[in-house]
């Protein structure tokens, strides 16, 4: 319910859209046919207080500081309501009244979780998220704090939360417990991560995503507290993927993670997502049960004790010859095995476009494949795989090259490791070169033709016939279960 000191207010923008708002606890949307006005709701919440105007404006003027320059046009300013001889109107010369968030009206249908309610999200646009996030989060600051403190004041907090909510409270304090021991083994990792700490967006689910210009941005980043908006990048990340694993499957997550890493290349990322994870899931538990939905509070904390749920990592290379299939059969393998939401691809061609400061489907000239700059590709593979070790990682290049096996072997240090080597007739790999476009391989018939001459073979790896994809997925996770990596967890 909208307070009734500002009722005024509500008639007027009720008046201006033709309709009702569509409300949550702080916050009137008013929708109009091309305008959109957001009326912050007199309130005082554990968790924001908006009982004065200016703290209102105040929040008004940092939503727009935080979102204009993501999504060009849609935000179109603060306007305050004042006072008239005939009543209210925008930003006149009498006293103010009460202010809003002016945007442009998007089409409901535009929201993603809206698309992701009627069918699945297409990889092209799953991709396009990911570098949305990507770019939103390379032009967030870094900020300092003690995070490890922070966190744990999250963790007590939906312990509190989640007990008022009615939630049972031994299954409460077993997540509680499970929780502040993900962080205990996290404190040498934050410490790390000093530039990974940044003013995120804060509230990342597909709700808060819109088509606009062309492809998905992120709006309404958390406006009201600094001190819920500033954490790893992880976090945040872990909110958009839980949302996803929970809208359109694990393949939908597993993609944006990869995706997200191979624009942003922080694969340590990965060792923060079960806490971050669970923590996510948790928030989601309470405030459906506290909305009464108590059979979705329930679930959502096991959800949430799933994510702590150890599961072990593992290194898998998987190589051969151009047009062989190795990025399908990883996309189709990743999301079934490792910690949620499946293991991390790290692809050395998306890898050798990302150290050239171009997307993955940009081409590359001859001397980005000199043998100086594939040894670079290499050597940041393995870095990379090092920094994700303790998750699942699937390392996918053609492994051509001894020493660049050897390097993925030795970053795996003491994880299980499986190499894998696909094949496929010369015919069969012309044919899928010839067709291949928008892909991060620059690999030509020409390069296939070089590569086929001097095929090295599977050497001590598992060799994988590829003509059907499905048939070698099955062989690949058969070999991973041999060496005692299962099923994905949650």
């Amino acid at each position: 319910m909208i307070p009734e000191s500002q009722s005024e207010a509500a008639a007027f923008l009720r008046g201006l859209a033709g309709a009702d708002p569509i409300e949550t606890h702080i916050s009137a949307v008013f929708v109009g046919a091309e305008r959109v006005w957001k009326l912050r709701k007199s309130v005082r919440l554990p968790y924001v207080d908006f009982t004065t105007l200016a703290a209102r404006e105040a929040a008004a003027e940092r939503e727009m500081a935080l979102n204009a320059a993501h999504a060009p046009g849609l935000y179109r300013g603060v306007r305050r309501l004042t006072r008239s001889g005939s009543g209210l109107v925008f930003d006149g010369e009498g006293a103010v009244v009460d202010v809003v968030t002016e945007m442009a009206r998007v089409p409901a249908a535009n929201f993603l979780d809206a698309q992701a309610a009627v069918g699945p999200l297409a990889p092209g646009l799953l991709d396009a998220l990911a570098d949305s996030v990507a770019a939103w989060h390379a032009a967030s600051p870094v900020v300092a704090r003690d995070q490890a403190s922070a966190l744990a004041e999250v963790i007590a907090g939906n312990v509190r939360s989640a007990l008022a909510a009615g939630l049972d409270p031994g299954e409460v304090e077993n997540w509680n417990a499970a929780a502040l021991g993900a962080l205990a083994s996290l404190g040498t990792w934050l410490g790390t991560r000093p530039n990974r700490l940044r003013r995120l967006h804060g509230d990342l689910h597909l709700g808060n995503i819109v088509l606009w210009q062309g492809g998905p941005v992120p709006i309404d980043a958390l406006e009201f507290d600094e001190d819920l908006a500033c954490f790893d990048i992880g976090y945040d990340l872990a909110f958009l993927l839980m949302d996803l694993e929970g809208r359109v499957g694990r393949a939908g997550a597993n993609r944006v993670l990869n995706r997200f890493v191979a624009r942003d290349g922080d694969a340590g990322v990965v060792v923060g997502l079960p806490l971050f994870l669970s923590l996510r899931a948790m928030i989601r538990a309470h405030i459906a049960a506290t909305r009464d939905d108590r059979s979705a509070g329930v679930s959502g904390l096991a959800r949430a004790q799933a994510y702590l749920a150890p599961f072990p990592g593992f290194v898998m290379a998987i190589g051969g010859l151009p047009g062989v299939g190795k990025s399908t059969i990883a996309r189709l393998v990743a999301p079934t095995v490792g910690s949620a939401p499946g293991a991390l691809i790290l692809r050395s061609d998306e890898t050798r476009k990302r150290l050239h400061g171009v997307a993955p489907e940009v081409r590359l000239g001859p001397d980005a494949y000199s043998p100086e700059a594939s040894e670079r590709v290499f050597k940041e593979l393995a870095a990379m795989t090092r920094a994700a070790r303790g998750h699942g990682v699937i390392a996918d290049a053609t492994f051509m090259n001894p020493a660049h096996r050897t390097w993925v072997r030795e970053a795996a240090g003491n994880v299980p490791f499986l190499g894998v080597w696909l094949t496929a007739p010369p015919g069969t790999l012309r044919a899928r070169v010839t067709a291949r476009r928008g892909d991060a391989s620059d690999a030509d018939l020409a390069v296939l033709e070089s590569a086929l001459a001097a095929d090295p073979g599977p050497g001590d790896w598992v060799a994988v016939d590829a003509r059907e994809a499905d048939d070698a997925v099955g062989r690949i996770i058969a070999a991973l279960r041999r060496i005692g990596i299962g099923p994905a967890t949650s």
